[in-house]
């Protein structure tokens, strides 16, 4: 049985996942997962002799436990700059079944 979990998912600009991560470990997380996406949005859209180039995007993942997960999660909207306009977006959700993390013995109850 695990405690309660939550996600982190944050999405940011290409290039800047990395600083991110190691602000987000300083903060308490204990890794991450980067994934590579773009945006659809049209203020992501942008248009260069003719051909529409969407926006590369870093998507974020790191699990926490409930009770920790706040520092990361601050740590995160202050070295990505979340709280301005087009520097991303940060949310959270609660995690309902979790396999895989048989190294993390602190997860577990």
């Amino acid at each position: 049985m695990f405690m309660d979990v939550k996600c982190i998912v944050a999405i940011v600009e290409r290039g800047k996942a990395d600083k991110i991560v190691e602000g987000a470990k300083k903060a308490g997380a204990k890794g991450a997962t980067i994934l590579y996406g773009r945006g659809t949005g049209q203020s992501e859209a942008l248009r260069f002799f003719n051909l529409r180039i969407e926006a590369s995007k870093e998507v974020i993942l790191i699990l926490s436990e409930v009770n920790k997960y706040k520092a990361i999660y601050d740590a995160i909207v202050d070295i990505g700059k979340l709280n301005e306009p087009g520097t991303g977006i940060i949310f959270t959700f609660m995690v309902s079944e979790l396999t895989g993390l048989h190294h993390r013995e602190q997860i577990k109850n």
